[in-house]
């Protein structure tokens, strides 16, 4: 007996939904109603000064002080309330504007049922010509106030359940009220309530953007100096490559050239040098691989060999033809200096030399380089602009002094930059030299071309 297969439309959805979605609103509401969205900090407590911080303690102190007289004569004068009883309801309406500051929630928990009190307060007493009921005038003034400080502080969903209980609670006092009375009031307070709110939630979103935003900044102002970091490691790395391979480029052609240039050498000599020259020549090609890594996509190395302080006249003097005066002091007895050592020295004074090109144009430069109890001390030192002008470049990339200051710790150098009090800057390099009796970077019949990044 055949049977029918069950629908292929899936089961029909909960009866309840729409219940229980308001039911899960309601909820929230109540649960935005009966916990602060902040802590009990005042407003204004992170700003820069001191009376920015004392700004709404005063504000609280003046409304506090004009609304509770103010309430009370109200009450007993133009509604006739007996003066104990209006005296208690202005102080539970007024007294709790003091906690706006920084608790505006808790203090509407006090004064939103002591206005209702007072509305059924005054509904006992017969309605002058000039009565405005169930919110009398300080009540509903002092109440945007409240409104006002809510908005900004409290987060969207407390605010709707303020406003939403503040029309309702009109709304039921209209229902209830004799025909005798004008409750004009009870309509107009939510509706001035809501432009309240709105603005006051818009100047606190708005804070929280700015706020945001500055973070934001903080943050990629952080990211940016570490990509500049990395740039610039990256960037010294593939000089030092080339560097290295010279020496590998040394090492090879010298265990190639061995057996020919040595005479009588045995047979396992012979197999260990072009074990050495192999060894060496897989190292260049491993060198090359991790070089093209380090590479950005679509960059090319440069062709021409590592500079070294052997082209530092040639860059003084093409500085000078840029229109910088510049002073070169370079010490003829610098001894043996490692190729990093040298490589770093020459483009830290490139740097110096570019940023006085950049910051300070036509600004009078000395640079010093000069061998001292072990170290290579390099100086650059420039005076202010001869004329007050606006740098080349108002906001720089930031890569001179990152580059500089890695170079130096690359050696085990230090380096201490910094203004000068006549407007100048000063560049101070320190880095170490080998011992003069240790063995030399590479024997004296080396090649002397050393490889660029293209070569690898």
């Amino acid at each position: 007996m055949a049977t029918s297969s069950p629908s292929p439309a899936g089961p029909p959805p909960p009866a309840d939904g729409l219940l229980s979605a308001a039911r899960r609103n309601l909820r929230e509401l109540a649960h935005g109603l009966s916990h602060a969205s902040h802590p009990s900090t005042p407003l204004l407590a992170d700003a820069p000064k001191q009376w920015q911080r004392l700004l709404p303690y005063v504000v609280v102190l003046a409304l506090a002080a004009t609304f509770i007289p103010v309430t009370i004569t109200v009450l007993a004068s133009q509604y006739g309330v007996p003066g104990a009883l209006a005296g208690a309801l202005g102080v539970a309406q007024a007294a709790p504007l003091l906690m706006l500051a920084h608790r505006p929630l808790q203090a509407w928990w006090i004064i939103f049922p002591a206005d209702i009190v007072s509305a059924l307060v005054l509904l006992a007493h017969d309605p002058g010509r000039h009565d405005t009921w169930p919110w009398p005038p300080p009540t509903l003034v002092a109440y945007l106030f409240l409104l006002l400080a809510l908005g900004l502080r409290e987060t969207r969903r407390t605010v709707v359940a303020v406003w939403a209980a503040t029309a309702a609670a009109g709304a039921v006092l209209h229902l209830i009220a004799p025909s005798d009375r004008a409750t004009g009031s009870a309509l107009l307070l939510p509706i001035l309530g809501a432009v309240v709110l709105v603005i006051g939630a818009a100047v606190r979103e708005r804070g929280e953007a700015t706020r945001r935003l500055a973070e934001q900044e903080t943050i990629s102002e952080a990211e940016r100096a570490q990509r500049t970091l990395l740039e610039e490691r990256t960037r010294i790395a593939r000089e030092l490559h080339d560097v290295v391979a010279h020496h590998m480029s040394v090492i090879t052609v010298q265990a190639d050239s061995a057996p020919y240039r040595i005479s009588g050498l045995s047979e396992p000599a012979r197999e260990e040098f072009a074990s050495i020259a192999a060894a060496a020549r897989e190292s260049l090609g491993e060198m090359r691989r991790l070089l093209s890594v380090l590479r950005s996509d679509g960059t090319e190395g440069d062709r021409a060999p590592q500079p070294g302080l052997d082209r530092l006249q040639q860059l003084v003097e093409a500085t000078v033809r840029a229109g910088l005066p510049v002073e070169l002091s370079l010490a003829a007895d610098l001894g043996e200096v490692p190729s990093a050592v040298d490589l770093s020295a020459y483009r830290i004074v490139q740097e110096a030399l570019a940023n006085v090109v950049r910051h300070a144009p036509g600004a009078r430069t000395r640079v010093s380089v000069r061998a001292s109890a072990g170290h290579l001390n390099v100086l650059v030192v420039n005076g202010p602009a001869p004329k007050p002008a606006s740098p080349l470049e108002s906001a720089g990339t930031g890569h001179g002094l990152v580059g500089m200051r890695e170079r130096v710790r690359l050696t085990g150098g230090t380096l201490d930059t910094g203004p000068l009090p006549d407007g100048g800057f000063r560049v101070a390099a320190r880095m170490p030299l080998p011992p003069a009796d240790s063995p030399p970077g590479s024997p004296p019949d080396s090649p002397s071309v050393q490889p660029s990044s293209e070569d690898l």
